[in-house]
């Protein structure tokens, strides 16, 4: 071996620069790309580049409400008979709401459990809350 590319930790030196048979060095000589591998964590799959072949989706609704729809019947009497605790609320999936309609029926000693029992009427009526908190229309 040459003495001249063999630096003292053993490993010799290229310079970005690679001879070609004739000899004569190409300085912008360039290894070939390659794709890089990524597995996908949870599933364990490969995939490269564009190519997936991974899980498939399919039933890709954007836009749309998800979960089953709750009963209007349901949340009016859930409302009428403990709407000053909110469980109406709850059912609907209003937490927030509910945790505030219980605080205002104890800070006021159970007179703003009117507030629930109306909403509870109205709900029946279907004059407010026509919709549960993920966007899906009460049925019944």
């Amino acid at each position: 071996m040459d003495d001249m590319n063999q630096p003292e930790n053993g490993y010799p030196q290229d310079n970005g620069q690679s001879a070609d048979a004739s000899g004569v060095q190409d300085t912008y000589a360039q290894t070939p790309y390659t794709e890089p591998q990524y597995t996908d964590q949870t599933a364990g799959q490969q995939y490269t580049g564009q190519q997936y072949t991974g899980q498939q989706y399919t039933n890709m609704s954007y836009g749309q409400p998800q979960g089953s729809p709750k009963s209007k019947i349901a949340a009016g009497l859930l409302g009428i008979f403990l709407g000053g605790w909110g469980i109406h609320r709850f059912y609907l999936g209003y937490t927030t709401m509910g945790i505030i309609q219980i605080v205002v029926t104890l800070v006021t000693c159970g007179f703003g459990s009117l507030w629930g029992f109306v909403e509870g009427i109205m709900i029946l009526c279907g004059s407010t809350i026509t919709t549960d908190a993920k966007g899906n229309p009460l049925e019944g």
